[in-house]
């Protein structure tokens, strides 16, 4: 019997402690190969989930993305218009390539100003511009950034929102999330470096946070709110020890396959995921357990203890999530229907910002009063806006605009309580300082501490990066 035998026999009988098993097939199969002398030693295993450094001291450690799905009006929330207000129901010569995102039997070229359906006030001692439909999340006007010259490159909502995500509206690519976990790696070994919190599918399904040609183990874990928010998280084993046993062997001999086959990365990915699942039946519980959160907290987030649901419940574990150290936490408000595409009726955006208002608003100031809001990037973004025209007098709803609309930053290194960037008179198009999707992640991942041109991977013979050959740092926004 050989020694590799012998191990083999020792792990079939259970006689070796997991840890012990793994080192000595490892040492086994690094000895094995560097006596051969035609062959140069396989090198370790690779945790494609170990702590890496960014590529210069980053101003934010971590990410908490707000999706708003379907599109909300700019006009309407974030980009005041005096001009849209005073000439209300006035008609408007549409430029084709808006009418492309009209239907078919809707491309009348003469359509009509619509006024917003809220009043604005100035907020905060900055004075920003924020409308009656977001009043809570416009008492941290100061810490916000607005940036209102934002444009993406589609007016559908599968593409755009594939584009505000990937940087791509035609090709499937790694989401922002796990651009951040590849670069980064994870804080917490025990619970997955992105985290997708998402009550129902939103336009374009799991590509949204899906890792495509990145290592496996950087897709978004999704979660969803309710009494069970991750599927199968308790362990089917009683006996605690047992299964650390079976999956210390199980460990064991994925590494020696691992070994054999040059440190293959999805493979490791694939291990590394599973390695990941067990440590999340430990921590994952833990998290999302709000019972030693104080009547306060709960009453700051309008969050009724005991709920499991709702968007106070996602902004509320966000924070839990990123206190663990989860690199990108994404919230998903709605799903690809019941959202925010008033195409019918703008009142719709009423109960749907009442859903996000005081959660968004709680989520600032409770990481500002833990310290954290310093280095943790909050981002708000939606698909595209809406139009600020539509094709009658006196028209309820709007129609899809993706030549401009607003997103917004907090915290992670931005200046507060300012506002970069203009959309023209009535908010149709980009007037000053725009802002291409691919700007915006490069500022994302800059702030991260990345220069978002050589974060790259690759793939198919050619480097890929999320902003492909394109995109520039928004510096001025930068504290």
């Amino acid at each position: 019997m050989n020694r590799r035998t012998a191990i083999r026999s020792l792990a079939g009988s259970s006689l070796l402690l997991p840890g012990i098993i793994s080192d000595l097939l490892a040492a086994d199969a690094k000895r094995a190969t560097s006596s051969t002398t035609a062959t140069a030693a396989a090198p370790a295993p690779v945790d494609p989930l170990a702590p890496k450094q960014p590529h210069f001291t980053p101003k934010a450690k971590r990410v908490i993305f707000l999706h708003m799905s379907g599109g909300a009006s700019h006009v309407d929330s974030w980009d005041y218009k005096p001009r849209l207000i005073a000439d209300h129901n006035q008609p408007y010569e549409v430029p084709k390539k808006m009418l492309d995102a009209f239907a078919l039997d809707n491309r009348s070229a003469v359509k009509f100003y619509k006024k917003p359906g809220w009043e604005f006030k100035q907020r905060g001692k900055s004075g920003l511009w924020i409308s009656e439909l977001f009043p809570k999340t416009a008492e941290c006007a100061d810490d916000l950034c607005l940036i209102r010259s934002m444009f993406n490159d589609h007016a559908d909502h599968a593409q755009a929102t594939l584009g505000i995500h990937t940087g791509s509206v035609t090709f499937t690519r790694p989401s922002v999330g796990s651009w951040v976990s590849y670069g980064l790696g994870t804080e917490n070994a025990n619970l997955p470096s992105f985290m997708v919190i998402a009550p129902v599918l939103p336009y374009a399904g799991g590509q949204v946070w899906s890792a495509d040609f990145l290592p496996g183990c950087h897709q978004g874990t999704r979660v969803v709110p309710g009494p069970e928010p991750v599927p199968n998280i308790n362990r089917r084993i009683a006996d605690a020890e047992l299964q650390e046993m079976e999956l210390g062997l199980g460990a064991a001999f994925n590494k020696k396959h691992l070994l054999a086959r040059g440190n293959d990365g999805q493979l490791a990915a694939r291990i590394k995921s599973f390695e990941t699942a067990y440590g999340m039946q430990a921590a994952a519980p833990e998290a999302f357990d709000l019972a030693k959160e104080t009547d306060a907290t709960h009453q700051l987030y309008g969050l009724p203890r005991g709920s499991t649901k709702g968007f106070a419940w996602q902004c509320l574990i966000a924070r839990r999530l990123a206190e663990r150290g989860v690199r990108f936490i994404e919230l998903i408000d709605t799903g690809a229907s019941g959202n925010w595409d008033a195409h019918g009726d703008m009142a719709g955006h009423a109960p749907l910002a009442r859903n996000v208002d005081q959660p968004m608003a709680a989520l600032l100031k409770d990481l500002k009063s833990r310290d954290m809001l310093k280095d943790t990037l909050v981002v708000w973004a939606t698909e595209f806006g809406r139009t600020p025209f539509n094709t009658t007098k006196d028209a309820k709803g709007r129609e899809h605009h993706a030549q401009a609309f607003t997103c917004w930053m907090a915290g992670g290194g931005v200046k507060g309580g300012f506002s970069y960037g203009e959309s023209d008179e009535h908010g149709n198009a980009v007037a000053t300082n725009g802002v291409h999707v691919h700007d915006f992640h490069a500022t994302m991942l800059h702030l991260l501490g990345f220069d978002h041109t050589r974060l790259t991977y690759r793939h198919a013979g050619r480097d890929y990066r999320l902003t492909d050959v394109f995109g520039n740092v928004v510096k001025e926004i930068i504290a």
